[in-house]
This record gives C-alpha cells, sequence and structure tokens, in this order.
C-alpha cells in the first residue's frame, strides 16, 4: 500500500496547534451566533423550532457542529495530523432534515444555509490562522477537513430527509386505504353520514372529493410489477390480490388518455362513472367485468371501459337468470337438430333486430333470401302467434343476443 501523505501539521508546533485549539473553542458560541443571525438574514421566512430550554435549535445545531470539528483540533496537538473528517457529525442535523421532509421543502435551501455556514465559520479560522501564524498548507488542510465535515453535515439530513419522506409516504398510503375502504365497502358498514365521513377522511391526505368517480379492478401483469404511474389524484392499492383504483372525474378532458398510457401493459376494467358514496357499486361492475374477461367473453388484454360493454355486462352477468330465460323462450327449438337450431336462431335474431323483410334479412346473415322465407316460416310453425307478441320477442332478442354475446351464434 502506498505511505500516507505527510500532514503539513506535522510542521506546525504543537503550542501553537494548542493555541489554535483554544482560540477556535472560545470563539465557537459567538461564531454559532453570527453564523445563525446571517442565516437569518438571507432566509428570513425560515421557522425558527425551540428545544425544551427555549434556545433555537438551528442555534444549537451550528454550535455543536462548529464544537465537534474544532475539538477535533485536539487531536492535531496530540499526533501532529489534520483534523480528521470522519465520525459522526451532530444528529440534530438529521431532524433539520426531516423538518425540510415534513413541511414539504426541497434540501436546497437547507444546503444553501449549510454553505453559508462554512463559507463564515472558515473565514474567522482563517482570521485566527493568521493571528497565530499557522503556515498556509496546514490552513488548506483545515479547510478541506471543513468542507468534508460539511458533507456529514448534509450525508446526516439526506438521511433524516429520506426516513421522513418514507414515513410520509407510508402514512399517506395507510390513509388512502382507508378513504377507499370507506368508499369501497358497501352501504351494509356504511357510516349514518358516508358524505360526512368520506370528506374528512379525504382532507387528511388533501384529496378534494370529486363529483363523479369510477372504480377500477386491475389484472398484475407479473406478480413482481410495478406499480403503475396514474397520477397523484388517482387513489390505488396495490396491497390487494388485484390492485383497486379509484379515478376522480374519469370523463375530466385528457383523463382517459392518461390512463391509458398508465395502464399499458395491464389489463382489468373500469366500473361505470358514479358519486363518491356510491363507488361500491362502480367496483361491482369492474369486477363483474373482470369475470368476463376470465372467461374469454371480453378482451382480456387491456383494461377496458364498462361503459364501452354495457350490453354484454346486462346480458351476461345475470347468468342463471337469463340461462333460465333461455331455456322457457328457446323451449321451441329443442324439436330441431343442433345446427339447425342454430340457423334459425340466428335468423330469428337477424329478423327482430332488422324488422325487415327476407331480403334485408338475408343480406344480414348472407344467405338467399328464399332460404330466409323457408326459416321464417319454420320460425312461426314453431312459435306461432308468439312471435308477433311485443313481450314474447322482446324475450326472445334478449336471449338470442345473449347467446350471440358468448358466442353460440354467429355474429
Amino acid at each position: 500500500m502506498p505511505a500516507a501523505t505527510r500532514s503539513a501539521w506535522c510542521d506546525v508546533p504543537r503550542l501553537q496547534v494548542k493555541q489554535f485549539a483554544a482560540l477556535a473553542m472560545e470563539e465557537a458560541p459567538r461564531l454559532a451566533q453570527d453564523i445563525f443571525d446571517e442565516i437569518r438574514r438571507e432566509f428570513p421566512h425560515l421557522p425558527l423550532v425551540h428545544d425544551a430550554s427555549g434556545e433555537p435549535l438551528a442555534l444549537v445545531g451550528i454550535r455543536r457542529a462548529i464544537e465537534g470539528f474544532v475539538r477535533r483540533l485536539t487531536d492535531v496537538s496530540a499526533t501532529g495530523k489534520a483534523p480528521a473528517p470522519d465520525g459522526q457529525p451532530p444528529r440534530v442535523f438529521q431532524e433539520f432534515g426531516r423538518g425540510q421532509s415534513v413541511h414539504g421543502r426541497s434540501l436546497d435551501s437547507l444546503q444553501a444555509m449549510y454553505r453559508l455556514g462554512v463559507k463564515l465559520a472558515w473565514r474567522r479560522l482563517a482570521d485566527l490562522g493568521q493571528r497565530l501564524r499557522i503556515p498556509p498548507p496546514a490552513m488548506y488542510e483545515l479547510a478541506e477537513a471543513g468542507y468534508e465535515y460539511l458533507d456529514g453535515l448534509v450525508d446526516q439530513s439526506v438521511r433524516g430527509y429520506a426516513e421522513a419522506a418514507a414515513r410520509q409516504a407510508g402514512e399517506r398510503l395507510r390513509l388512502e386505504r382507508k378513504l377507499m375502504d370507506l368508499m369501497l365497502e358497501g352501504r351494509t358498514a356504511a357510516p349514518p353520514d358516508p358524505v360526512k365521513a368520506l370528506t374528512e377522511r379525504a382532507a387528511r391526505i388533501g384529496w378534494p372529493v370529486p363529483e363523479r368517480v369510477a372504480v377500477g379492478v386491475l389484472v398484475r401483469p407479473a406478480r413482481d410489477a410495478v406499480a403503475p404511474a396514474v397520477g397523484p389524484d388517482v387513489l390505488l392499492d396495490m396491497e390487494t390480490e388485484r390492485p383497486r383504483l379509484v379515478v376522480p372525474d374519469p370523463d375530466a378532458a385528457g383523463r382517459p388518455d392518461l390512463l391509458r398510457r398508465a395502464l399499458t401493459g395491464w389489463s382489468g376494467a373500469i366500473g361505470p362513472p358514479v358519486a363518491p358514496p356510491a363507488a361500491a357499486k362502480s367496483l361491482r361492475w369492474a369486477e363483474s367485468a373482470v369475470a368476463l374477461m376470465e372467461r374469454g367473453l371480453l378482451p382480456a388484454d387491456e383494461v377496458l371501459h364498462c361503459t364501452e360493454h354495457t350490453q354484454a355486462l346486462v346480458l351476461l352477468q345475470p347468468e342463471e337468470l337469463v340461462d333460465d330465460l333461455t331455456r322457457r323462450a328457446l323451449a321451441p327449438l329443442t324439436q330441431c337438430g343442433p345446427t339447425h337450431a342454430r340457423r334459425l336462431a340466428e335468423t330469428l335474431l337477424a329478423w327482430l333486430e332488422t324488422r325487415g323483410g327476407a331480403p334485408e334479412v338475408a343480406a344480414r346473415l348472407g344467405v338467399h333470401p328464399q332460404t330466409v322465407r323457408y326459416r321464417l316460416r319454420q320460425i312461426r310453425e314453431l312459435w306461432g302467434p308468439e312471435v308477433d307478441d311485443p313481450d314474447r320477442r322482446f324475450e326472445l332478442e334478449l336471449v338470442l343476443r345473449a347467446r350471440r354475446l358468448r358466442g353460440e351464434l354467429g355474429a
């Protein structure tokens, strides 16, 4: 290993070093006060926090930092080496960093204050060095050690800032989940005044309660998928197996495009817009849409909007009721073979939808009009006058549309 560079302080007489250290320690309280006053002039809006004795916490921190650095000068008198830059700066600087984070300020102003303090401290120490005739090389080393010490103060503040930011983020996520739970838990567990409770809980995280919300249910593209960047005003809960999100004002200008870009690579469904106290209804529709996606009845490779698939959700979601109605309404088709029954069902649906004659139905089905006339005669034989009853026709069209949505009839 290369030999360590010889310190310029080795050439300074021990007595001279001791005098310098003693004067610097004596000067520390005055220097701290001067630095504090200068910072107050440069940053007049700096909030003052006092300790238990009533002394400004910033002044205490500055004084401790100076004394901690000057105390290392005593090591110089014993070893003849420059003040070591290592060691722990006063932990009060962590509190300064935490304060900046808690009050939503950046570390830029705090670092500017630190640089101002080091500049003033160096001027004062340089004056002492000149009075005691400390050689310039030794003072240069002292200046370097001072700025390294400054780096330690900044590190402490950054650590405190990061810890506070992490706690704030965790607390905000906790409050967001509580707000979402309140909106999505349904009427059975709702508080006596849901609007008031919702407003109070939203105010805790600074979330303006919108007029309308839409609730989404997401399907993870991978188990370790990173949360989508949906924006700060969209509530997102990634703790559930299927992440949920509450989108404020879903129809606002630009909102659909922002969501589409943020949710690229994800799949799922976003329910219809509702008033915030009715968010549980939007959630139920989104969950129903995801269930249909898993059955292959809705597109499964995107985040779809329930309002664009209303027919499928209305006709396919109450499956047992639709199945029962289908059995009763299409009972006459049981007299036919499967293939012929399917063709008759497709012809009946085309006729009900077009309300036209054989040419219009034939054009829709891509068959000859004479074929349609033959099938329509069979349909009248199977159902009789019921096909002219408005209520019966409505039932038939409903169940046939449901079968088509399920892929049981041709498009």
